[in-house]
C-alpha cells in the first residue's frame, strides 16, 4: 500500500500540470483563431482562406498589402501589449502582495503618459495631426519611450517607497496609486493648457489608446521589452511562488526580495512605459488579465506567467476587434472597451474586501 501511494504522487502531479498545460494551450489556439478573425474583419471583405492563403506568401497585390501593412501589425501589436500588461500586472501583484496592483490602478500608466506627452509637446518628439488613425506620429521612439518610462518610475519608486512600510494597506496603496494617478493627469492637462488647438486634439486622441497606430518598428521595439522581460520573469517564477508565503519565508528560502522586487517593478515600468509611448493608455487588461487565470489554474507562477500572458494578450485582440467591427465603420478607442471590462472586476475585489486568494 505504501508502494502504490508514493507510486501515485507522480501521476497525480501530472494530472495537477496536464490541465494548465491544457488551459495554456487552448489559450493560444483560442487566440490564433481571433487573430485570423481579426484580420478579417473589416471593409475589405476578406475571407479567413485569404488570410490564410496571404500569410503563407500565396496572394499578392492589394490583399498582401491589406494584410501585411495594415491588419498584420495592428493584430500582433494588440497582443503584444495585452502580454506585457497582463504579464506586468501579475508580477506586480505579487512582490507588492497587492491584489489590486496594475499598472493602471497604481498610476504607472499614467505617470508613463504624461512622460510621452511632455516629450511629444514640449520636445518634439512626435508630429502632430487633426485627424485619422495616426493623429500622432512618433518621430523619436526612442525619446519618447525613456520619458514614459522616467513618468513610469517616478510613480513605481513612490509604491516601491510606500510597499515597504509596515503595515501600509493594499487599500491604503490603491488609493496612494489614485492619488499619484491624479496627479500626472493633471500634469497631462497643463501640457494640453499650454500646446496649440491641434496639439491637444491629438494628445486627448492618443490617451484614449489606439492600436492602430502601431507600425512594424514600433511592434518590434515592443516585442524585445516585453520578450526579455517575460525570460527574466519566468527564470524568478520560483522566487515569485517562495513571495506568496511572506516576505519572512522568502528570505528564509534564501529570495532576495528587495532585489526580486526593484527588479520586477522596473522591468514591469519598463513594459508599461514602452506600450503607453505608442498605444497611449490601456487600462485594465494587467488586472483582468491574472486574476482570471489564477481563479482558473491556480497561483502557482510556473503556470501563472505565461497563462496570464496569453490571457491579456487575447483580451487585448479582442477589445480592440470588438472596438473595430461593434460600430463599424466607427473604430471605438481600445482603451474604453477594456475599462468597461475591468471596472466590473475592480468593484467585485474592492466588494469582497481585498482578500487575496
Amino acid at each position: 500500500m505504501r508502494h502504490a501511494a508514493v507510486t501515485n504522487i507522480p501521476v497525480s502531479y501530472l494530472k495537477y500540470t496536464r490541465r494548465k498545460v491544457l488551459v495554456i494551450g487552448f489559450l493560444i489556439v483560442l487566440s490564433v483563431l481571433l487573430g485570423i478573425y481579426a484580420i478579417n474583419a473589416g471593409s475589405a471583405e476578406l475571407t479567413p482562406a485569404q488570410v490564410i492563403m496571404t500569410l503563407l506568401g500565396k496572394v499578392e497585390g492589394r490583399t498582401r498589402i491589406i494584410i501585411w501593412n495594415i491588419r498584420l501589425p495592428r493584430v500582433l501589436a494588440a497582443f503584444t501589449a495585452g502580454v506585457g500588461l497582463s504579464v506586468a500586472g501579475c508580477v506586480m501583484q505579487n512582490i507588492l502582495r497587492n491584489p489590486l496592483a496594475s499598472p493602471f490602478t497604481l498610476g504607472v500608466s499614467q505617470g508613463a503618459a504624461f512622460g510621452a506627452a511632455l516629450a511629444i509637446i514640449a520636445m518634439g518628439a512626435g508630429s502632430t495631426h487633426s485627424s485619422g488613425a495616426d493623429a500622432v506620429l512618433i518621430n523619436s521612439p526612442y525619446l519618447v519611450t525613456l520619458t514614459a518610462f522616467l513618468g513610469a518610475m517616478a510613480a513605481t519608486l513612490v509604491i516601491i517607497f510606500l510597499a515597504g512600510y509596515k503595515g501600509f494597506s493594499p487599500e491604503a496603496m490603491v488609493l496612494a496609486g489614485v492619488a499619484l494617478g491624479s496627479l500626472f493627469s493633471a500634469g497631462t492637462i497643463i501640457l494640453q493648457y499650454f500646446a496649440s488647438d491641434v496639439q491637444v486634439a491629438a494628445i486627448v486622441f492618443w490617451t484614449f489608446g489606439d492600436i492602430g497606430r502601431a507600425s512594424w518598428r514600433d511592434l518590434e521595439i515592443m516585442a524585445a521589452v516585453v520578450g526579455v522581460a517575460f525570460l527574466y520573469f519566468m527564470a524568478n517564477r520560483w522566487n515569485y511562488n517562495a513571495l506568496d508565503s511572506g516576505e519572512e519565508t522568502a528570505k528564509g528560502l534564501g529570495v532576495s526580495v528587495e532585489k526580486i522586487r526593484l527588479a520586477g517593478m522596473f522591468l514591469a515600468s519598463l513594459i508599461t512605459a514602452t506600450v503607453v509611448s505608442f498605444l497611449g493608455i490601456i487600462g485594465f487588461i494587467g488586472l483582468v488579465g491574472p486574476h482570471l487565470m489564477r481563479r482558473l489554474i491556480g497561483g502557482d507562477h510556473r503556470f501563472l506567467i505565461p497563462a496570464a500572458s496569453v490571457m491579456g494578450g487575447f483580451l487585448l485582440l479582442a477589445a480592440d476587434t470588438l472596438g473595430r467591427t461593434v460600430m463599424a465603420p466607427v473604430v471605438l478607442p481600445v482603451g474604453a472597451i477594456t475599462s468597461f471590462m475591468g471596472a466590473p472586476l475592480f468593484l467585485y475585489l474592492l466588494a469582497r474586501g481585498y482578500s487575496k486568494r
